[in-house]
């Protein structure tokens, strides 16, 4: 059902999802392509038995929540590393991982897109302090303000065991007197804004679109069980880039025939 009105073409649906978006800053929304997820955690199983010597008799079910039991601190780093390299060098990987949210960014950025080249994978531990993600907008190191982050985990993530973003009408104090925070360092800036944060519950089957401009990280997870989330940035094709430059950082993913012709034409010299 579309909305008869000269100035939106969108659906009722797109239209709601894009207010949720710009009041809240992000969006939780159920996974359409519920195979395509499926598809990632399997693969995700599949690359940590391959990883770590894990007994036959561990249920599938809880392996990720109850992943410490099998892997210590000193030994996460370099085992998160080997799954990203793995998973990201999997055919199909980044085309299921943008399926899993395919309409939602459709009805956010636009169907002409371009992906970060690598998604990015976050476990974190009980109680690991090594795993931390102090406050920070991804625009204050270079990227545009154009981009979204798409926010998918493996886990039911709820608490600490989940990350924390800074609502929009919050930041916009926040940056009205952001020059008084300089010189601080990220614990004083997370301890400004303590009080307006939202952390967010989101379970496995569901995926987050939120706005990379507004401040986010996470904090010692001080839950039972682990955390394994993967996030990746995309943008409009054809929306201005910052530091992080197309062919670099991102691919292009769905550019459409008329744009092909359109880059590629060469106007008539008389």
């Amino acid at each position: 059902m579309t909305i008869n009105r000269q100035d939106n073409f969108s659906t009722i649906e797109d239209i709601e999802i894009g207010k949720a978006f710009l009041e809240q800053g992000y969006i939780i929304r159920p996974i359409k392509n519920i195979k395509d997820l499926d598809w990632i955690r399997n693969l995700f199983i599949k690359l940590v038995r391959k990883n770590l010597t894990i007994k036959d008799e561990v249920n599938d079910g809880n392996l990720f929540d109850l992943i410490h039991y099998e892997i210590n601190p000193s030994q996460l780093n370099n085992f998160r590393l080997s799954i990203i390299k793995e998973m990201n060098a999997t055919d199909g990987f980044r085309y299921r991982y943008y399926q899993v949210a395919k309409s939602y960014l459709e009805a956010l950025v636009g169907n002409e897109l371009a992906m970060q080249s690598r998604v990015n994978l976050s476990i974190q531990l009980p109680n690991d302090a090594s795993s931390l993600l102090a406050t920070h907008a991804d625009t204050w190191s270079g990227d545009s303000p154009f981009e979204v982050v798409v926010w998918l985990p493996l886990v039911d993530c709820y608490k600490t065991k989940a990350m924390y973003l800074l609502p929009p009408d919050k930041n916009l104090n926040l940056n009205k007197n952001f020059k008084q925070m300089s010189g601080n360092n990220s614990e004083y800036l997370f301890k400004s804004i303590e009080s307006d944060i939202k952390w967010i519950d989101i379970n496995y089957g569901e995926v987050m679109v939120f706005n990379q401009a507004l401040p986010h990280g996470n904090r010692i997870n001080q839950e039972n069980e682990t955390r394994w989330s993967m996030n990746c940035r995309f943008k409009g094709l054809f929306t201005p880039y910052n530091d992080k430059k197309i062919g670099e950082f991102f691919e292009p993913i769905t550019i459409k025939p008329a744009s092909v012709l359109g880059m590629s034409y060469q106007h008539p010299k008389l």
